[in-house]
């Protein structure tokens, strides 16, 4: 199992459109891949579930992924989320 933590900086916080962008990107692996903020985790793939969390700016959420390509989609995301500028 790979994790990370992330501080999100982003004024809007993980809102509709990268909440979209980080499902799609956590979409293209076989692993099973989670967010966790708060105590509760979701499944990255669920657009309904990542939204369901209200991750805001200056929250600290944990990204794990586990299965054959768990290196390989953490990376990816942690890609996504620097990109969109959701984390440092």
């Amino acid at each position: 199992m790979e994790k990370r933590d992330f501080h999100v900086i982003a004024e809007t916080g993980i809102h509709a459109r990268p909440a979209t962008l980080l499902v799609q990107t956590a979409s293209k692996f076989n692993s099973d891949i989670n967010l966790e903020y708060k105590g509760k985790s979701v499944n990255l793939k669920s657009i309904m579930g990542v939204m369901s969390l209200g991750v805001g700016q200056g929250a600290d959420v944990t990204i794990s992924a586990d299965g054959a390509d768990e290196a390989e989609a953490i990376v990816a995301v942690d890609e996504t989320m620097k990109k969109e500028g959701l984390s440092e």
